[in-house]
């Protein structure tokens, strides 16, 4: 069975029936990931069949003491392909820009547009290598349909399709900027999930993002504008839900015996072999090295 990644956002610090948890530290030549990587086995359902490899990371790291802004997204999808993690369901809060997704609701996302300004690290291809993969369509439709049959099976309220715009933050949006938004026909907001799943499609790590709605950023006239407190109560309250979610979706993803992402390199990288630095494979080998030795 596959190795499943999850990477818990706001709210989400850890994933409910885990067995055999281990703490996994993995050095990464980007730096350290935004926490230990938590090892562990989910079991059934039915009872008796063999449980799910998951690898769980706290995007923010335990505490949430890492900003939107610094994140070291390159050393946690890094982390993730090391341990052999084949598909990502990357859970995290976002606010509606839709009067239908309405807070307590869940969004699978298939599309995300940056609205990032500082920059952040979202290519592995650098120093003397350069590779450019398809992202037309950047979210993996096989993990995308089973979260979004899994939360339908628990009778909770899921949207599929949509677009995420990735604001940089931390600070919520403005008005101007949130009314700007809508009549683009955007969906939801947020901001983290588009560098993720850059990273993971290089990687060749199939990649899906359950949002988690917590508020009407600030546009909705009937409601206050975004605060934390506001988003923080109703991650409380959905918190489970998501958790619910994983447990049925994990065991099926780790069942796919294949995976849209798998092979997103295979045509992608531009430079010379001979010309690619040395060091540079030896860093990138578990991204690589089944198309350069």
């Amino acid at each position: 069975m596959a190795i499943v990644g999850v990477i818990g956002g706001s709210g989400l610090y850890r994933i409910d029936g885990i067995t055999g948890v281990k703490e996994v530290t993995v050095k990464t030549p980007f730096g350290d990931p935004s926490d230990h990587f938590v090892t562990g086995v989910l079991e059934g359902p039915p009872a008796g069949e063999a449980g799910t490899r998951v690898v769980f990371l706290p995007r923010h790291g335990r505490g949430h003491r890492i900003s939107p802004s610094e994140i070291n997204h390159r050393a946690n999808i890094y982390g993730m392909k090391e341990l052999g993690v084949a598909a990502i369901i990357s859970v995290s809060a976002c606010g509606s820009l839709k009067e239908q997704y309405k807070p307590m609701d869940f969004v699978v996302p298939d599309q995300f547009l940056d609205r990032t300004r500082k920059a952040r690290a979202d290519t592995f291809f650098t120093n003397g290598i350069v590779a450019h993969v398809a992202f037309a369509d950047p979210v993996s439709p096989e993990i995308a349909d089973i979260i979004d049959a899994s939360a339908k099976a628990l009778k909770l309220t899921v949207h599929k399709g949509g677009t995420y715009v990735n604001m940089e933050g931390p600070q919520f949006s403005t008005r101007a900027e949130s009314n700007l938004y809508r009549s683009w026909g955007m969906d939801i907001i947020g901001m983290t999930n588009l560098t993720e799943a850059k990273l993971a499609r290089e990687a060749e790590i199939s990649y899906a993002t359950l949002a988690a709605v917590t508020d009407y950023d600030c546009w909705h006239p009937n409601h206050g504008s975004v605060t934390l407190e506001m988003v923080i109560a109703n991650l409380n309250k959905n918190v489970a839900n998501a958790r619910n979610i994983l447990k049925v979706a994990i065991p099926q993803v780790g069942k796919l015996k294949t995976f849209s992402a798998a092979n997103a390199l295979q045509y992608a990288i531009m430079t010379s072999r001979d010309m690619i630095p040395a060091d540079v494979k030896k860093q990138l080998a578990p991204i690589i090295g089944k198309y350069i030795k």
